[in-house]
């Protein structure tokens, strides 16, 4: 498998297959696939669009490239809200007690100190205590 192959492949509009993505984000992800090659590829999707088991395999693919918590031993379903964080982002301190309030175990992990906005453990922790 080369990713010039699978450049020219979404390129020409065709659906790429689970081990033809699970290929680019392995490589990607251990430097094996330059930058250049890697936004190529993400302009011919962006450019074609992709199928919904391409958006499910990427999906898939991005999510088994880093650590996996497993946390089945908490609940068999679990919620996440993920945020990209920025001065707007007020839907997180809300949506996540609201759901854990109607017994919907939540997993959030988030971050404190990112940028100039802060992250949402920052945010948090400026809610004075009761």
């Amino acid at each position: 498998m080369d990713i010039l192959d699978i450049i020219e492949k979404k390129k020409n509009s065709m659906e790429l297959g689970k081990e033809e993505i699970e290929f680019f984000i392995k490589n990607y992800c251990n430097g094996n696939i330059p930058d250049y090659q890697a936004a190529a590829l993400v302009m011919a999707i962006y450019i074609n669009g992709m199928t919904q088991d391409e958006i499910l395999n990427l999906t898939i693919s991005m999510a088994n490239s880093g650590e996996v918590l497993d946390l089945t031993d908490i609940s068999k379903n679990i919620v996440d809200k993920h945020s990209t964080g920025g001065i707007g982002d007020k839907v997180t301190l809300i949506l996540s007690p609201i759901i854990a309030e109607i017994g919907i175990p939540v997993a959030k992990m988030s971050g404190r100190g990112l940028g100039i906005t802060g992250g949402t453990i920052d945010k948090l922790e400026t809610i004075p205590r009761i």
